[in-house]
């Protein structure tokens, strides 16, 4: 079905805001995904807030003209699924971890802020702790120290206090 020109500029206006955002797009071919896997897909898309839409790549090449996923042009050909995110591994770590279950689901490649990614390096993306746990594992290191000093200081009277229990069973064994 073609669309109006309205429709079209509202597409554009949307896929713009995205790319405002965004840090990473990953692009994979669907040809051969029923719609139910396609479904599947944007529920798990929408659970990593990654925007995942099927697109028209004249739209898409009209959109990216100077942003810094400007480079990704000359790789949109055949039937995309787009996956934007702000986080810059949240888009490649659904459609890869997707496209290990639905060998339909071929990934085609990505870019990250001026710079071109292949298959390999959007698997390499996918497989890097996301945001959200790189910043769970900061604030654990981040504790430790605290956390042992707390720890050993605590044990100071707790030791004392177990030599006390001691020498009182000692005596009351007397």
């Amino acid at each position: 079905m073609a669309l109006n020109r309205e429709a079209k500029a509202a597409i554009l206006d949307d896929v713009a805001a995205q790319l405002g955002t965004a840090q990473s797009i990953v692009i994979a071919e669907y040809r051969g995904l029923d719609v139910a896997s396609i479904t599947q897909l944007r529920q798990q898309a929408r659970a990593k807030k990654v925007y995942l839409r099927v697109l028209k790549n004249t739209l898409v090449r009209r959109t990216l003209v100077g942003t810094p996923f400007e480079k990704l042009n000359d790789h949109l050909v055949g039937p995309l699924i787009y996956g934007i995110s702000a986080d810059p591994v949240s888009a490649a770590k659904v459609i890869s971890d997707f496209a290990k279950t639905q060998e339909a689901l071929v990934i085609k490649g990505g870019a990250l802020p001026n710079s071109i990614l292949d298959v390999n390096g959007v698997k390499a993306l996918a497989s890097l702790p996301s945001r959200e746990e790189l910043l769970s594992k900061l604030l654990g290191t981040m504790q430790a120290p605290i956390a042992k000093f707390v720890q050993t200081a605590n044990e100071v009277p707790a030791k004392f206090v177990r030599g006390l229990a001691a020498v009182r069973d000692q005596k009351a064994e007397a």
